[in-house]
């Protein structure tokens, strides 16, 4: 039976572990931390989401700065906003919720966060900086999968990984840290040929495809480590509870691999925790404060 990499457990154990960073340093600072998300509209899942992280920034001692505008917004109004924002000393980590109602253009808005208060880590810049090996704010999703690899013991020098999916905010950075951490990556993707001959190489299998249950046992090596990155909602009869499932057949890979991630329970607390730690390791870096989360920055 697989060992299972919960990301629930190690996303509290790294919350206490935010909190005692903060708490000891808060005097010298002289402010907390501070994050501002964004949301535009009323997007039933951004309110979810958004709700999670205010709770979680209230958990370690993060100040909540954020705003919630009206679908409406014209785009200049949301870029007044992140102006604002990316000018006020308190602030140091603004996220963008996404999706944007129809009619607003995500690409500049994201390109107007300040690169250093930039708490998802997926300004141009960062990106760039991640891709040269420099320090800066990190992917969540992706820095997340690393922290859980980590944690769980998994080696990933000399190891043959491969990273099912190619998008900005999983795929492409999820190689990048894996290739920082001399692993030999390989990336597959919808048009990917024998995908299941690709995946079958992978000591380290990583699938953000974005496709529920497309990979089965047929695409895993015996004894791989498997990281579900995906998480979709299962049709259900009127009144049942939802139920979720990930990218992969989690049924089917278990009984062979050597480790995996459920969904959920996963990456997915993960993600938010990161998004904790950008922030408050900007907050140190802003207040001219040790660096005690380098560990958690790929």
């Amino acid at each position: 039976m697989a060992q299972r990499l919960d990301g629930r457990q190690l996303a509290a154990a790294l919350e206490e572990r935010l909190e005692r960073v903060v708490a000891e340093r808060l005097a010298q600072a002289g402010r907390p931390p501070g994050l501002a998300v964004l949301r535009v509209g009323d997007d039933p899942a951004s309110g979810v989401y958004v709700a999670n992280k205010e709770k979680a920034c209230s958990r370690i001692g993060i100040t909540n700065l954020g705003a919630h505008l009206p679908a409406e917004t014209p785009a200049a109004e949301v870029l007044s906003t992140i102006q604002r924002l990316n000018a006020d000393p308190a602030v140091d980590g603004i996220l963008l919720q996404l999706p944007l109602p129809d009619g607003l253009d995500e690409g500049p808005l994201l390109a107007a966060i300040d690169p250093e208060k930039d708490a998802d880590g997926l300004h141009t810049l960062n990106l760039g900086r991640l891709l040269k090996g420099e320090p800066g704010p990190r992917s969540c999703t992706p820095a997340g999968v690393m922290a859980l690899l980590a944690a769980g013991g998994v080696e990933l020098s000399g190891k043959r990984a491969v990273v099912v999916g190619r998008s900005i905010l999983v795929g492409q950075p999820m190689a990048l840290m894996l290739q920082a951490a001399n692993a030999t990556v390989s990336i597959g993707h919808s048009r990917t040929k024998d995908l299941a001959e690709l995946t079958r190489q992978a000591d380290v299998l990583v699938v953000a495809a974005g496709r529920p249950r497309m990979i089965g046992a047929e695409h895993v090596k015996p004894g791989a480590v498997v990281v579900d990155v995906g998480i979709h909602r299962l049709p259900s009869e009127p009144g049942a509870k939802a139920k979720l499932c990930g990218d992969v057949r989690f049924e089917e890979v278990e009984p062979i691999a050597s480790a995996i991630t459920p969904v959920p329970g996963g990456v997915g607390p993960m993600t938010v925790t990161l998004l904790l730690v950008n922030t408050v390791a900007s907050w140190c870096q802003r207040c001219g404060l040790d660096q005690p989360l380098a560990d958690l920055l790929p």
